[in-house]
């Protein structure tokens, strides 16, 4: 199965095995948002997804299974 580029291209694993992501909301109108919101957008998001959504978008993607099961929880 191919692995979904455009998706992929937008995650990323850490050493412990999360997956991460950008958060949502930080592409245009930010000039507006307070100077906190602006600092707390540019965090990293922790993505939860599920096994078949992992084997159906990230096929080629190594993923360790204990980081699964915390992030699941």
């Amino acid at each position: 199965m191919k692995t979904n580029k455009s998706y992929s291209k937008r995650m990323k694993v850490t050493r412990n095995g999360k997956i991460v992501s950008r958060g949502q909301g930080q592409n245009h109108f930010n000039s507006k948002e307070s100077r906190r919101s602006q600092m707390n957008k540019r965090r990293s998001v922790a993505v939860v997804m599920t096994q078949g959504a992992i084997r159906r978008y990230l096929p080629g993607l190594k993923v360790p299974k204990t980081a699964l099961s915390v992030s699941a929880k």
